[in-house]
Parts: C-alpha cells; sequence; structure tokens
C-alpha cells in the first residue's frame, strides 16, 4: 500500500512539474500562399512569353516544374521555391528578381534588394547578401526534386518583385562577387 501510493504521488508531482515547466509551444510558421507554378517551356519567339522558361534544356530541361509562394508576418516575410525534374545531385543558385520573366535571360533584371545597391551590377557585399536580398540556392536529390527557403526581416515593395531567377551555381559571399552565382537558366515570372 505504502509502495502504492508513493507512486501515486510521484506520478502527480511529475504530471505537475511537467505542466508547469513554462514551455510555450514553438510559434506557428506563417503559412506559405502560392504564387506561381508552372513547368517550363522555351520562350517564346514573339509576343506574350511563358510563366517559366528554360534558357539551358541541358541544366532545366522542358517540361521541369517550378513552383514558389510567400507569406508575411510580423515584418518579415518567407519565400519558398519547389523544384522537380532538374538534374540529380546538383547545386542551383535562385534569387527573386525585379521584373517578370522574358525572352533573353537578363529580361528579368537584378536581383530585387530590400536597400538599393546605387551601382548595378551589385556586387558589394553590404547591399548583395541573404539579408538584404532573396536567396533560394538548393541542391536537388536523387530524383532532381528540391526546395529552397529564405526568410528576411522586411517586406517586399508593391510592384517591384516580380520573378525567381535559377542560377548556375550556389551564390557567392566573396567580397568582389557577392551575389553572383552563374548563368541564369530559368525562370518563373511571380509577382509578389
Amino acid at each position: 500500500m505504502r509502495t502504492t501510493v508513493a507512486a501515486l504521488v510521484g506520478a502527480a508531482l511529475l504530471t505537475g512539474l511537467t505542466a508547469c515547466s513554462g514551455e510555450a509551444p514553438a510559434p506557428k510558421a506563417p503559412e506559405i500562399k502560392p504564387v506561381a507554378e508552372t513547368e517550363v517551356a522555351g520562350p517564346a519567339a514573339t509576343g506574350d512569353q511563358p510563366k517559366g522558361i528554360t534558357y539551358d534544356v541541358q541544366r532545366i530541361p522542358l517540361g521541369a516544374k517550378l513552383s514558389t509562394g510567400s507569406s508575411v508576418a510580423n515584418g518579415q516575410t518567407t519565400v519558398e521555391l519547389k523544384v522537380s525534374g532538374l538534374l540529380p545531385n546538383t547545386k542551383y543558385g535562385s534569387h527573386v528578381h525585379t521584373k517578370p520573366c522574358g525572352a533573353k535571360p537578363a529580361d528579368s533584371g537584378p536581383h530585387y534588394q530590400n536597400e538599393k545597391d546605387p551601382v548595378t551590377p551589385s556586387v558589394d557585399p553590404k547591399y548583395a547578401n541573404a539579408a538584404n536580398e532573396i536567396w533560394l540556392d538548393f541542391t536537388t536529390d536523387a530524383q532532381g526534386a528540391a526546395t529552397g527557403t529564405a526568410r528576411v526581416n522586411w517586406e517586399f515593395r508593391k510592384g517591384e518583385a516580380n520573378a525567381v531567377i535559377i542560377h548556375a551555381a550556389h551564390t557567392s559571399t566573396e567580397h568582389g562577387k557577392a551575389g553572383t552565382a552563374g548563368d541564369r537558366l530559368a525562370c518563373l515570372t511571380a509577382r509578389f
């Protein structure tokens, strides 16, 4: 009897301590809302361009899927990029750019920057960095799929963030090369 009472009292104390530990549940991550999703195609010869364009069918094959979404909460912006159908086990860079996709890779303009560098192209680490831009670098898995996510402490200016570009390499943080990630391989028009 004494053992049973001691066990019950011990269990009650343990339950009470657990309930009163003061640990708050982890804050719920904001829901990512879809912005754009499509399969990539080649650039159109004239007229309107596809929503998703590949400029290098060897690295981003026709039919590869790109989707992006974002959320804003408490002055923070989270952007997510999901890809599939790319080369397996390959490193890519990716950034939000200022203009929609065009027939030429450069048509999407420079990287979106919260604080704009007065010099373009921007390679000054003061401006070209993961806290001032949206860097979505990723490495694909064995099936050619991946997800890149970035969270920053600011919100997009309306109408100034219009595409996600996939680049040939992970983004450099080297002085004088900061923010560069090689050739533009594909573009997804996404108006944030």
